[in-house]
């Protein structure tokens, strides 16, 4: 990505409390909304689609996780 902005991501996961472990991981370092549950068709995996907003600053709580090692929060 050449500058922050927004960000479409699709996750797909075999069952719901991955998809949804992985969606609060993102929502917990940038604004996005969040859903409750995922949408499946049929023998299919559960998917959500997140909408990231990059443009935002890092605050140093998202940049440094609970099991993460420091990382450089972007300009």
């Amino acid at each position: 990505m050449s500058e922050p902005g927004l960000l479409v991501v699709d996750v797909a996961a075999t069952d719901d409390a991955t998809a949804l472990v992985f969606q609060q991981l993102l929502a917990d370092r940038w604004a996005t909304a969040t859903a409750e549950q995922t949408t499946r068709d049929a023998g299919q995996p559960g998917r959500l689609r997140g909408y990231l907003d990059l443009r935002q600053e890092l605050t140093e709580a998202a940049v440094i996780g609970p099991a993460m090692e420091p990382a450089t929060a972007r300009p």
